[in-house]
């Protein structure tokens, strides 16, 4: 973690803070006089010093110099994520932070706020200095966040810990180069967190992935030096458990495109490839402490796409684990075809629901922007479950639909199917088109995170590059988790 965090009682505040410690003071809108006594008016009314959501004033108070934290009038857990982003960045050149935000509120309110503002106070000191010679560091070593709620608030403070170290597992996983995050790389990095989140886990070599017949892992993999991995997560409730899931996520490690290769502006961001699986790994991290009750299993299919001299041919037929085969007509659409064989094996384990997630098309990023997932399904209910827990964990997503009369341009006259539609519109709709020929009846949403998995510019607790998207909304889902009912 870049700071440790405790939890303080109200009466821990230091009226006369120790030099070098930023004592961040909560003010709502409308009532700067109640909650900053002595504050020169004149001076807030010259700063736009309003007490919204996300505004910072350093000045005087009768309780001395504070940092002065617009809350809004009624703010949501999602804004007290952002304001501990904010209030953190400000105080990267200090010592110390005393974080005195969520006194107003109360309750559950009170409760989720904490959890919020702690993941904000990390995230918000989130940076990726490894392969930087003087990396930009901050000197906040210590953050005293401010809170009455006992029991109730030191368990938020660790939920909001635990997620939050989880999002940045996922955030340097996804900034990491794909010359040194192999997919052996990336196996042994899911060994590591399995053992330390009492997690079984299963690796799969090339000579067990051959034998396991995932052809269309190996189709991507064979102009790539470097050998595929496939990894096998699985939680196990202790007694009987409220229901199985199964959580798939594309692993490309780096996408050069094949030999449909991208340009050299597209592969830029090519190293984010690989983000569904960082995704579910950082997911499966936290199962067995804030999910226990559900059996949780992860299939993370790992390659980069490469060009090498025995690379996939614009034409071939590769046969996936279960039987289907497909004519690959854009080697740049490969990771539905590691996806087919990832579900196929979720789908042999008899889940309850599939959640899959992936960097899966550019197509979305079109028909949604940077900000929003799409999501698809074959089931509305598990949909809308996803869509609450989103809603909940302050997450964009939005519904796309699966339209059959797409489904036709994926027909191939050689194979069962063609890897990518008829047409050049539509591309998100198609992808998911194709992976619900893997899944059958099981219930399934594909969550295509492309846009929001890494971000171009920093905002809110966001920082350029890896998000940890989704995380979140997957831990809400699973610990809410109940039988689902009918489609």
């Amino acid at each position: 973690m870049p700071v440790a965090i405790t939890l303080d009682h109200l009466a821990a505040l230091p009226v006369d803070p120790a030099e070098g410690t930023l004592v961040a003071q909560a003010v709502r809108a409308g009532r700067l006089a109640d909650d900053a006594p002595g504050l020169d008016e004149a001076l807030a009314d010259l700063a736009g010093f309003e007490g919204k959501v996300n505004q910072l004033l350093v000045a005087a108070t009768d309780a001395g110099t504070r940092l002065l934290v617009g809350v809004g009038e009624d703010p949501d857990p999602a804004s007290f994520r952002k304001i501990g982003a904010a209030v953190a960045k400000r105080a990267a050149t200090q010592d110390a932070l005393v974080a005195d935000l969520v006194g107003h509120l109360d309750g559950a309110e009170r409760t989720a706020a904490i959890e919020a503002l702690v993941q904000g106070l990390i995230l918000g000191t989130y940076r990726f200095g490894t392969y930087k010679a003087a990396p930009e560091s901050t000197k906040l070593t210590a953050i005293h966040v401010v809170a009455k709620g006992g029991a109730r608030a030191a368990a938020a403070v660790d939920r909001g810990i635990a997620v939050a170290t989880a999002m940045v597992l996922v955030r340097d996983l996804v900034n990491t180069p794909g010359g040194d995050l192999t997919p052996k790389a990336f196996a042994a990095e899911a060994t590591r967190v399995a053992t330390e989140a009492g997690l079984e886990i299963e690796v799969l070599d090339k000579a067990a992935i051959r034998k396991a017949k995932l052809g269309g892992l190996l189709g991507v993999n064979r102009g790539s030096a470097q050998e595929p991995r496939f990894v096998k997560l699985t939680h196990r409730p202790e007694g009987k458990p409220r229901g199985s899931v199964a959580l798939v996520g594309k692993g490309v490690t780096f996408d050069a495109g094949g030999l449909s290769i991208k340009t050299a502006t597209g592969m830029e961001w090519m190293k984010t490839d690989m983000a569904g699986a960082a995704t579910v790994l950082g997911a499966m991290s936290l199962v067995p402490a804030l999910a226990p009750k559900v059996q949780v299993t992860a299939y993370l299919p790992l390659t980069d796409n490469m060009l090498g001299p025995d690379a996939t041919r614009v034409g071939d037929v590769l046969t996936a684990r279960n039987g289907t085969t497909i004519e690959v007509l854009n080697t740049d659409a490969e990771g539905r075809l590691i996806l087919a064989d990832a579900l196929s094996l979720a789908v042999e384990d008899e889940p309850d629901a599939i959640i899959d997630l992936a960097t899966l098309t550019g197509a979305v990023i079109v028909a949604l922007g940077e900000r929003t997932a799409g999501v698809m399904t074959n089931h509305d209910g598990l949909k809308q479950r996803v869509l609450d827990a989103a809603d909940d964990a302050g997450e964009a997503m939005w519904p796309l639909p699966l339209p059959e009369h797409l489904r036709k341009g994926l027909d191939s006259e050689v194979a069962d199917l063609r890897n990518i539609g008829a047409g050049p519109y539509g591309g998100a709709l198609t992808a998911g088109l194709f992976l619900r020929e893997f899944v059958g009846d099981v219930p399934w949403v594909p969550l295509d995170i492309a846009g929001p998995a890494d971000t171009t510019a920093a905002w809110d607790e966001n920082a350029r590059g890896g998000a940890g998207f989704a995380v979140r909304t997957l831990v809400g889902l699973l610990a809410a988790w109940s039988k689902l009912p009918a489609a």
